[in-house]
């Protein structure tokens, strides 16, 4: 397989999830900056020009952040990396699109990047403030859901790798004021070798 990646983008999380179940893998870096991901080479493998994307040996490519987890934890049983009690396994999913849509789309990418959501100029700070609003609204969301478990189900699923990636960026960027419980989701899932390894990998350790 390969994994197309960019550097402490949402990809991160699919690159841990794949250490996490030992899988054979190849890392292919894609630039944001240099326009990486708008060249014909990438969009003849992912035409929406976004990462993650995963080609499997056969040829196939899988995108977007849900599918390709559910991807690996399907291929991964053992690892249970989505439940398979039907309620528990609909619970991880519906944390993983509060994180990966509301957390990630709605809120950190206005906050990043509000030239996409603002029709004018002078908009952007309106839309940077709706951005940590949403944000901190799915925070607090996921936050209820962890509770005073050491992961979001209980267990590690695919939900954790998902929380950790936004969990990075407002350490590293944002710098909001999240739930203390998601500070210490992230120092526990620091402590796990293939969240290391990935950091490591991607030149974030």
């Amino acid at each position: 397989m390969k994994l197309y990646y960019a550097q402490g983008a949402c990809s991160l999380g699919i690159h841990l999830l794949l250490n996490e179940v030992g899988a054979a893998y190849e890392l292919v870096k894609m630039d944001m900056r240099a326009g990486d991901l708008q060249q014909p080479a990438f969009l003849a493998i992912n035409p929406k020009g976004k990462v993650p994307a995963l080609a499997l040996d056969d040829g196939a490519v899988i995108t977007e952040w849900p599918a390709i987890a559910g991807y690996i934890a399907a291929k991964y049983p053992a690892h249970h990396l989505i439940p398979a009690d039907p309620l528990a396994a609909a619970r991880t999913m519906e944390a993983v699109l509060t994180i990966n849509g509301t957390i990630h789309i709605a809120g950190f990418s206005r906050i990043m990047r509000p030239g996409k959501f603002a029709p004018n100029a002078e908009d952007k700070e309106t839309v940077r403030s709706q951005g940590r609003e949403e944000f901190l609204k799915g925070m607090h969301i996921i936050a209820e859901t962890l509770g005073d478990k050491d992961y979001v189900m209980g267990a590690f699923t695919i939900a954790d790798a998902a929380l950790f990636y936004v969990t990075l960026w407002n350490n590293m960027i944002a710098k909001l004021d999240i739930p203390a419980s998601i500070n210490a989701h992230y120092a526990r899932m620091m402590e796990r070798p293939a969240v290391l390894k990935a950091m490591q990998a991607e030149g974030l350790a």
